[in-house]
């Protein structure tokens, strides 16, 4: 109830918030339109020479006439010939206009007679200047494309033109003779609006050219190829530069494996953000150390099968991101022939349609990546090309390559396959190449989980095993990272796909790069807020388990908790999140008292599928109902095959229904024959399925299958009223949605609809309900059940309503609450079916308390992480300020200068995360219990130490 209260006045906040933006936009568009004549006005006055028409003279008092005037100065000031050019030796790309009479026109400060000259300051005279090739350079720029007058220095001590160019701040599209550059503003300016805008090289520079000429009458020097090289370069050298490479004494070439990737700093790095003696520590404090993977792919990401990479080959070779090709499509080479598994649980495609990606006019089918789950970044070596699918064989490598670069002791591998990709993962290692191995495995500890968005496609023993949800020392991890990022990615496709592959690799680097540079600087904020909510999460799941283990009978808790701690050290003893009633079959089976006559079909099972079967009827007789008198051949069809699978599935149950249930077999008899004489064949969604609740009470009828149908029935109905509840939510959120954010036909009908489908599904949970309550009634005089008609009540549509809502003839002070939302005596109730389901939820709320405690501990010393790694990378910057010896003063005061800055950098860093987090001891000591500790006993020993580290002591 407090969570739905919070809740509402959140989202009632965010309500008046919005109107009142509205508000004060609606406002200032209308004082705007009685203004907009004046404002077109004045735009159009802009276009003739203004306050300068009755100035006769130029303010340097020479005697030319007043004709010129920039389009990037500040003012609209008219000069002459020698004051325009003057003006612009510092500022030789500027749009200048002419007056011609009449209007302005564009004109070049190279006709004008404006020479640019390299290698001396702006003004200076160079005793033997050298004129660009052909006196043609064009230099792009972020005002247009700009042909000039270019003198490169000839003096003795000049430079390379080359060098001339980037001491000029002109990235030189070529090292030979060039005559193309574009300034270090424009090459800036794409490289971050590429990233946020993901715009194509090509769209960006035929909008420079737009901006040179719109008309089309002017020709515009083409220099796209140039461009295309000189971002390529840049992306590279920029990655360079920040990663350190040129202050290294070793250079360039001695750049190691994933060397240039960008580090989430909370994730465990040892010598850089762990204690001393991490690796010593006990079990109940080494959790916290563990690293955490998530593997996936991305068949978006296709490259077609243009160029190669002798012709492309990429600058960065597995420096950064991607792996490094040559060693990777040779082991690929070696073991491609080798099978894949079929998958024993699901029908996965990623395993199962692994072999059948097409290939036609592809080099890659997609990408395969392992990325920082808890943190959502990409990894160092943590990228690939797949080449015919998600096959075991690339995912290997990419997983390996990673992990061999951690020297962690404890991972946690989240995969939507894991179920599957682990069991033969060690076997599988052992082929691959010895800088892979993981060395050391036996006292490593590596656990698999499936995300939790992908585990309901799996079977009900892989929902336990791999959940997040009830693995112990996890946290909150949801295992999606990189659902999230692949929405950033997924943008460049259209231009990436078209790419060479070593352009390709090496611009998706660069773009993972800026993800996780961005993810590091907000780390700030986004870990404050995770911890505000993991400490009012963990106390309100902490109260909910306490006030649910009152009602608990304290033998029952112990057993039950000695059975979950049982399981969560050693997953091969019973999973208490599972139901019992299969265990018990098997306990009979051993003792000899077992009641099964078929092989394969227990009692129980007979009893549940027969209980899902009935369902299976209820859902195709709705969607006959929702037919219609018009149907398509194609939804006819659909109905066909759907009724046709169902009969199947009916002839093959009431076949070995016989055998344990002998008294149906006249009845089925007595119906064919009915049939037979001319009767219309029975449809599948009208066969009476005959369970024992249906039979007449003088039939007999085994005593067990009644039990069982009654233990199971019960745990439907209880399971139903949840989903009933559910959709009720639902339906009421939706409602209120559309009430106050829906406007306009489309948008309503598509509301509508969604409407109609909630309320679609409260009334098949309904009819659900109904028919297991039915089930009981019959069954309850026949086992001597007293007392649950209290619990389970008739359902009517009045019941299916929110808490707050009133029936007609009620007001706030006459209405009551459904009985759905206070139903009694469920905890004190001692059927063996309901204590089943008891002992699951109290399993499952245990399991969210330790998770929320977990993940407050978790982010703290993730808090800790960053703060020690930010604290090691300033020293180490600094420390490469002094590691490379240059002979010019000049070379070693920029090397000094940019190793300083970065130290400097890593320093505001951390101390803008130490203000930003100064509120997180009295955020979480809130949240204690009242003696001062946060009671997470169930889930380890380790209790929350409010000092922790200086950092994160609050300041008096």
């Amino acid at each position: 109830m407090a969570c739905l209260q919070q809740f509402s006045q959140f989202a009632h906040h965010q309500q008046n918030e919005a109107q009142t933006r509205t508000a004060i936009q609606k406002t200032t568009s209308q004082s705007w339109i009685p203004e907009r004549s004046s404002f077109l006005d004045e735009m159009i006055r802009l276009e003739g020479r203004g306050d300068e028409i009755p100035r006769g003279t130029c303010s340097c008092k020479g005697k030319e006439p007043l004709l010129y005037r920039c389009q990037d100065c500040f003012g609209v000031e008219m000069v002459c010939r020698a004051c325009i050019l003057q003006r612009h030796v510092h500022n030789p790309l500027h749009r200048v206009e002419e007056w011609c009479s009449t209007f302005f026109v564009r004109v070049s400060l190279k006709l004008l007679g404006l020479r640019i000259q390299l290698g001396h300051n702006p003004g200076e005279t160079c005793y033997n200047p050298e004129p660009a090739a052909g006196d043609d350079f064009v230099v792009i720029d972020v005002h247009g494309i700009h042909e000039i007058g270019l003198d490169f220095c000839g003096c003795e001590t000049a430079q390379i033109h080359y060098k001339q160019l980037i001491r000029a701040r002109w990235f030189p599209a070529t090292t030979l003779n060039p005559q193309t550059a574009a300034t270090f503003a424009l090459m800036e300016f794409f490289h971050l609006l590429t990233f946020e805008s993901k715009v194509s090289a090509y769209k960006f520079y035929h909008s420079i050219a737009r901006q040179t000429d719109n008309t089309g009458t002017t020709p515009i020097r083409d220099r796209y190829s140039a461009f295309m090289r000189m971002v390529r370069q840049w992306r590279h050298l920029k990655m360079l530069k920040r990663a350190g490479r040129g202050h290294d004494p070793s250079g360039m070439d001695a750049t190691s494996a994933g060397e240039c990737a960008v580090l989430c700093p909370a994730c465990p790095h040892p010598g850089k953000n762990l204690p001393e003696g991490w690796e010593d520590a006990s079990h109940d404090i080494r959790w916290k150390y563990a690293l955490f993977l998530v593997i996936d792919a991305n068949f978006r990401l296709k490259r077609k099968l243009v160029s190669s990479d002798n012709v492309d080959p990429s600058l960065n070779a597995g420096s950064c991101y991607f792996v490094k090709e040559n060693a990777y499509k040779q082991y690929l080479s070696e073991r491609g022939c080798e099978p894949r598994e079929k998958s024993s649980c699901v029908s996965h495609n990623a395993v199962n349609m692994a072999d059948t990606k097409s290939l036609r006019g592809l080099a890659a089918t997609g990408v395969g990546t392992v990325d920082c789950v808890r943190h959502d970044m990409k990894l160092p070596n943590g990228v690939g090309d797949l080449q015919k699918g998600e096959r075991y064989l690339n995912m290997d490598y990419l997983v390996f390559s990673v992990m061999a670069g951690f020297a962690v002791v404890v991972f946690n591998l989240s995969y939507d396959i894991a179920c599957q990709w682990h069991k033969k993962l060690w076997p599988r290692m052992a082929s691959m190449p010895p800088r892979l191995h993981l060395t050391d495995r036996d006292n490593k500890i590596i656990r698999f989980f499936v995300p939790k968005f992908h585990l309901n496609a799996h079977v009900q023993s892989c929902q336990t095993a791999f959940s997040f949800n009830f693995g112990k020392n996890i946290g909150r991890t949801d295992g999606e990272a990189p659902e999230r990022g692949w929405a950033n990615i997924n943008r460049v496709v259209s231009s990436t796909k078209e790419m060479g592959p070593g352009t390709r690799r090496d611009t998706l680097d660069d773009h993972f790069s800026d993800w996780n540079w961005k993810k590091v600087t907000m780390l700030g904020q986004r870990m404050l807020r995770k911890v505000k909510e993991a400490s009012r999460r963990a106390k309100l799941h902490r109260e909910e388990l306490n006030e649910l283990q009152r009602s608990i009978p304290a033998s029952s808790l112990s057993v039950w908790k000695s059975e979950i701690e049982a399981w969560e050290d050693d997953s091969t003893q019973p999973n208490p999140f599972e139901s019992r009633l299969a265990e018990k079959e098997a306990v009979d089976l051993q003792a000899g008292v077992d009641v099964s006559l078929h092989a394969d079909i227990s009692p129980s099972l007979l009893i549940a599928s027969g209980i899902d079967l009935q369902d299976q009827q209820r859902c195709l007789a709705a969607d006959i109902s929702a037919l219609g008198q018009h149907a398509t051949d194609i939804q006819k069809t659909k109905i066909f095959n759907q009724s046709n699978a169902l009969q199947r599935r009916l002839d093959t149950w009431a076949q070995i229904q016989v055998l344990y249930m002998p008294a149906v077999a006249p009845i089925r008899t007595m119906e064919d024959a009915c049939r037979s004489e001319g009767t219309a064949a029975l449809k599948p969604e009208s066969f009476q399925l005959r369970l024992p609740s249906q039979l007449a009470p003088h039939l007999p009828c085994n005593q067990q299958l009644h039990e069982c149908e009654w233990e199971l029935r019960y745990a439907q109905a209880h399971d139903t009223l949840n989903d009933v509840r559910q959709h009720i939510r639902l339906f009421t959120h939706l409602n209120t949605f559309r009430t106050v954010n829906v406007w306009g036909q489309r948008a309503s009908t598509r509301a509508h609809t969604a409407l109609d489908l909630a309320v679609e599904k409260k009334r098949a949970s309904k009819a659900k309900y109904d028919a297991a309550r039915d089930a009981l009634t019959a069954l309850a005089p026949l086992l001597g059940k007293f007392g649950w008609t209290d619990i389970m009540r008739p359902l009517g549509w009045t019941d299916m309503r929110p808490m707050g809502d009133f029936i007609q003839g009620q007001s706030e002070g006459t209405r009551d609450i459904p009985w759905i939302w206070k139903t009694p005596g469920v905890l004190q109730d001692n059927d063996e079916g309901l204590q089943d389901c008891l002992r699951i939820e109290w399993c499952k709320a245990r399991a969210r308390e330790a998770r929320w405690s977990e993940e407050l501990l978790l982010l703290l010393e993730e808090m800790q992480r960053v703060l020690m790694f930010l604290t090691w990378q300033g020293p180490w910057w600094s420390g490469l300020a002094l590691a490379r010896h240059f002979e010019r003063l000049a070379d070693s005061e920029g090397s000094r200068a940019y190793a300083n800055r970065q130290s400097a950098l890593q320093e505001t860093m951390a101390e803008k995360f130490r203000q930003c987090w100064a509120i997180v001891p009295a955020v979480v000591a809130a949240e204690l219990d009242d003696d001062g500790t946060l009671d997470i006993a169930d889930t380890n020993s380790t209790m929350l130490t409010i000092e922790g580290p200086p950092p994160l002591v609050a300041e008096d």
